[in-house]
């Protein structure tokens, strides 16, 4: 009986993955745009691991992360998207000076 020791090594960018997509739900409070960078890039870099994986499954580990940060990525990059479709429609309901106005409103009656 022959026994195959193959060393088993971790997916490139498997944990990588991970943070940027935990860092496009995060960065979609920051206009949405840093969280739209964030979860492209984890997306795209999520299908060449999958590819990579589905080609020899039996010599990777850390796929679960790949899946994991992909899943992130999905929803940072939905959140991002929303979050700017809202900004475009205060800029156009309000315009700049409507939406500064509301934010001097806002620190007057919160802030001080």
């Amino acid at each position: 009986m022959e026994i195959h020791n193959t060393e088993r090594q971790q997916l490139p960018n498997a944990t990588l993955i991970l943070v940027f997509g935990i860092l496009s739900i995060v960065g979609c409070c920051c206009w949405g745009v840093v969280g739209l960078i964030f979860g492209i890039v984890a997306l795209v870099l999520s299908k060449k691991a999958t590819d990579l994986y589905n080609s020899n499954p039996e010599a990777y580990t850390g796929y679960q992360n790949v899946k994991t940060g992909r899943i992130l990525a999905i929803i940072g990059v939905i959140l991002s998207v929303l979050v700017i479709i809202a900004n475009i429609v205060m800029l156009v309901l309000y315009g700049v000076e409507g939406i500064e106005e509301m934010q001097r409103e806002m620190i007057e009656q919160y802030g001080g």
